[in-house]
């Protein structure tokens, strides 16, 4: 399942992704966490020293490496120079999966220990001195992109993102990558003012959103998010002293974050999991060709100098069922044994 976060800065965004995160592998799951926020702060929530988490490798940084090993061996391709961020898998492609090693993994994710349970972690990269004025922050998510277009995943298995605040992950598409996209809004006027845009852009594309309330102090903040929002509602978060400690370095167990919050993360899992029966392969490869079509036109034939049009393969769909042999050289799916890292 592909997870995201979004919503408005400061809304709790990366606090309540690092808790849904930390649930996860607490109760075994499979998870590839992703920092895709300009302000990188996920591995941090997830207990790294700053240290650490600047020391994470950034993913624009391999993307030449990314795009080459992706490529395979896809004749539509004809060099990793002429891939951009929206293009698609095709015959001969390499895939990715959740639980396997590869050198995307090798290069970009470092293993991460939530009170013994490994997720691996990788990050976009910050946005830094140099790139204002040269560069926009949704060159730095290409990378997560191209990786999500080439990502065979199962319904037990998680990569969560913790994507930009606001809007902007519309100027790409990649909001169309997920099974699920979770809107963190505090009871505000502007807390709900991202989840207008949100349900207004993602109408026409089948993504499935539902609302987080954070911040909640009682029922008439529930009463406003609930008159607000509606059904899309899931539930609310409220005070967690367990958040506050660990806000002040001080983590505590997880087992130890309050019943209601861990009840609350439960509801987003089982939200995720019930997303998976909708999941049409056949409309997610679509949507990657039509976003690939249009950054063809808009920008990309013209940086690449090749007719990105065609390295589409009319007859490949995504599918996770795909065998060993066929089309996008899937292998067989691994055995479910968890990786076994060491902490960060």
């Amino acid at each position: 399942m592909k997870i995201a976060f979004v919503g408005k800065g400061g809304s709790g965004k990366t606090t309540l992704s690092s808790l849904f995160i930390r649930h996860l592998a607490a109760n075994e799951a499979p998870v590839v966490a992703v920092d895709a926020d300009i302000n990188q702060h996920l591995g941090v929530a997830l207990g790294l020293s700053e240290d650490e988490a600047a020391a994470l490798p950034a993913m624009g940084a391999h993307l030449s490496m990314i795009k080459d090993y992706l490529r395979g061996s896809n004749p539509r391709i004809a060099s990793a120079d002429t891939m951009i961020k929206t293009t698609p898998p095709g015959t001969g492609s390499r895939l990715l999966r959740i639980i396997e090693d590869n050198p995307v993994y090798d290069a970009c994710a470092r293993p991460v220990l939530l009170d013994g349970d490994p997720v691996r972690l990788m990050a976009t990269g910050p946005f830094t001195e140099a790139d204002l004025g040269v560069a926009c922050y949704h060159s730095k998510v290409g990378a997560v992109e191209l990786c999500l277009n080439h990502l065979v995943d199962g319904p037990d298995e998680y990569v969560v993102v913790d994507m930009t605040a606001g809007s902007d992950s519309f100027a790409s598409g990649m909001f169309t990558r997920f099974d699920m996209t979770f809107l963190v809004a505090e009871p505000t006027r502007k807390g709900v003012s991202v989840y207008r845009q949100y349900k207004e852009y993602a109408r026409d594309y089948g993504v499935a959103l539902r609302v987080i309330g954070n911040k909640v102090q009682g029922p008439e903040d529930i009463e406003f998010l609930q008159d607000e929002v509606g059904d899309d509602l899931l539930v609310t978060f409220g005070h967690s002293d367990w958040v506050r400690s660990l806000e002040k370095g001080r983590p505590a167990a997880f087992e130890l974050l309050e019943a209601s919050n861990r009840l609350a993360l439960q509801v987003l899992q089982d939200a995720a999991e019930d997303s998976y029966a909708d999941r049409d392969w056949v409309r997610y490869t679509q949507q990657m060709v039509h976003f690939h079509l249009k950054n063809a036109e808009s920008w990309g034939n013209a940086k690449t100098g090749a007719d990105l049009a065609q390295q589409i393969d009319p007859g490949f769909v995504l599918d996770e069922a795909r065998p060993a042999g066929s089309q996008g050289l899937v292998s067989p799916r691994p055995n479910r044994t968890r990786p076994a890292p060491q902490p960060a």
